[in-house]
């Protein structure tokens, strides 16, 4: 599938400005995680690499034919820095068979679509750990995803059409449980919506917002917005409950709308959503 314009101008936004230092910060805050070491679990069997997984909301594998290559020590190192992503190596013939790989790769798998992205021969022969700590930051997509400046790549990579914005202030008494519910109502629509939480409480996702016409005195509110014809809908709620969730996602996907919109030529505007960067 071809990217679209607005894809494409979000991609070129992204790629030539720079995380502002409080941003990028924030973002290797949440990916170093903290706790005892651990280490790559060994797949030695294809019912073994399936139930891993299936465990596991994101998982990476290392599907190596030969392990002297930089590109293994690389791996390991990296494993330590992402204490919420289960990491995995595989050896063996009929495991990389499995999942079609013929060559030394590092695949990502996530539940939320049922996705595998392959990191090659090609890709690895020069991977650091600067570059597949990136590839897992961007990629890593779960039930709900927090936006942020890097999540936000991989939410527009996704084929995934369909993107659920939960915009509430994390520091709310009501967070804990409506977050609760919202993961719940997640799991009803996997592969059909990414489920996004976005935090009012952070001063750069005011852009969020207010791209979508809401003000924080409406919020908690929803928001559901289509990448392929950039079409949204937003509904504001004292409480998150998972059937009122459910039916607003309902509606939309059936041709429900509460607010009717189409964004024609509003591109500029649209990278207020899609690319929420900071520059310096």
């Amino acid at each position: 599938m071809g990217a679209t314009p607005s894809r494409c101008l979000f991609l070129l936004f992204l790629f030539t400005c720079k995380l502002s230092p409080d941003v990028a910060a924030e973002i290797q805050e949440s990916s170093d995680g903290s706790g005892a070491p651990q280490e790559a679990v060994q797949l030695t069997d294809v019912p073994a690499a399936v139930k891993f997984i299936a465990a596991s909301e994101v998982a990476v594998i290392g599907f190596f034919q030969d392990l002297e290559i930089p590109a293994v020590s690389v791996f390991h190192g990296v494993v330590q820095k992402f204490h919420d992503v289960s990491f995995g190596i595989s050896t063996d013939s009929e495991v990389q068979a499995h999942y079609n790989i013929t060559e030394n790769t590092i695949s990502l798998f996530r539940l939320v679509d049922n996705e595998q992205l392959n990191l090659g021969t090609e890709d690895i022969e020069s991977i650091d750990d600067s570059k597949l700590s990136r590839f897992i930051e961007i990629n890593s997509l779960r039930f709900v995803t927090e936006y942020n400046p890097v999540t936000v790549i991989g939410l527009f990579n996704s084929m995934v059409q369909i993107h659920l914005l939960l915009m509430m202030n994390k520091a709310s008494p009501e967070y804990e449980e409506s977050m609760h519910r919202y993961q719940k109502a997640a799991k009803l629509f996997q592969g059909k919506v990414l489920f996004i939480l976005v935090d009012s409480g952070v001063k750069e996702n005011g852009k969020v917002i207010s791209f979508f016409k809401l003000k924080k005195s409406e919020l908690p509110a929803l928001a559901i917005y289509r990448t392929l014809d950039e079409e949204w809908d937003t509904l504001t709620t004292a409480e998150v409950s998972i059937e009122l969730v459910q039916n607003f996602c309902d509606g939309f996907l059936g041709g429900k709308r509460l607010v009717s919109v189409r964004l024609q030529g509003r591109q500029v505007e649209l990278s207020s959503y899609v690319s929420n960067i900071p520059i310096e």
